[in-house]
């Protein structure tokens, strides 16, 4: 009985392997962060190999990732992680909702939230593990960032509006 039920799981995980999500390998950047902000060197070659595997149009594969069920996982990381922010389509979303986004990408740094533990683990993608210098210099590009948009677009234009839309109830 053991040794069919070992034939049932290696057969599952072979037929499993001939069938892959699609790679996140568009790279399309014409409303990438960098077409309106400034971004130095230092900042993107952080986000280079810190962020843009989950958060860009371009996912630098690991070897791994052509293992099913392994594949699977990735892509709905990926997919997750774009969702909450893609800097390959950034300018695309309304101005609030980009200052909003340099205001998180400032928080979940400092709050050491991001990178993911899931993906620096087990000395995997060492070298997305930020160091402090480097925390500091994307915390303050955000913050510039911010600033820049402050100093450009009046200040009711980078609110986000309120959930629900519309205005509060008025008050007696």
């Amino acid at each position: 009985m053991g040794k069919k039920i070992g034939i049932v799981i290696v057969a599952i995980l072979v037929i499993i392997q001939f069938f892959r999500p699609e790679k996140n390998d568009s790279n399309v950047q014409t409303a990438s962060v960098a077409t309106k902000y400034q971004l130095p060197d230092d900042v993107d070659q952080i986000l280079s190999v810190a962020c843009y595997d989950c958060h860009s149009n371009k996912t630098n594969y690991p070897w791994y990732s052509n293992i099913q069920p392994v594949a699977w996982w990735l892509d709905g990381h990926i997919k997750d992680g774009k969702r909450h922010l893609n800097f390959s389509e950034f300018t695309n979303a309304p101005i609030a909702v980009q200052n909003h986004k340099f205001e998180e990408t400032a928080e979940v740094i400092e709050h050491n939230e991001m990178p993911l533990d899931s993906y620096t683990a087990m000395g995997f993608h060492k070298e997305a593990h930020l160091t402090e210098e480097q925390k500091t210099t994307l915390i303050n590009w955000a913050q510039s960032q911010m600033d820049f948009l402050e100093a450009n677009y009046p200040a009711d234009s980078l609110k986000m509006p309120r959930r629900g839309g519309g205005n509060p109830p008025p008050r007696d």
